[in-house]
């Protein structure tokens, strides 16, 4: 996958390393339920969800799957994040532990509504 443009969303699940494609499958269907309004495109060269802007990035790596929410939304679920390897705006779901898709899709859920929410302004 390293050095590769991906065009599209399918594009780039066709090249998803095996150890990772039933757990960014499971992520892509389940945000797709918490965000309804919401399309699949590529950015930065990952999987992402965008409404207004873009709500979250996802991507499969060697040993974990990388999620990627705006700053804050890691901040608003720090405790729920704790014991996961983490940057700013960033968190890795290591293979070897199960996938926390109900914290992935109430992340999900939290940056959707924060822009549902900036609609009404």
């Amino acid at each position: 996958m390293k050095g590769r443009k991906f065009t599209s969303v399918d594009d780039y699940f066709k090249e998803i390393p095996q150890v990772a494609l039933e757990r960014m499958d499971t992520i892509r269907k389940d945000l797709k339920t918490v965000a309804p309004l919401a399309s699949e495109v590529i950015s930065y060269n990952m999987p992402a969800l965008k409404y207004k802007s873009v709500l979250v990035y996802y991507a499969a790596y060697e040993n974990h799957i990388g999620f990627y929410a705006i700053p804050n939304t890691h901040e608003h679920f720090a405790k729920e994040l704790n014991g996961y390897k983490q940057g700013k705006g960033s968190v890795q779901f290591p293979y070897d532990r199960p996938l926390p898709i109900e914290l992935i899709k109430r992340m999900t859920a939290h940056r959707y509504q924060q822009q549902l929410d900036e609609n009404k302004s």
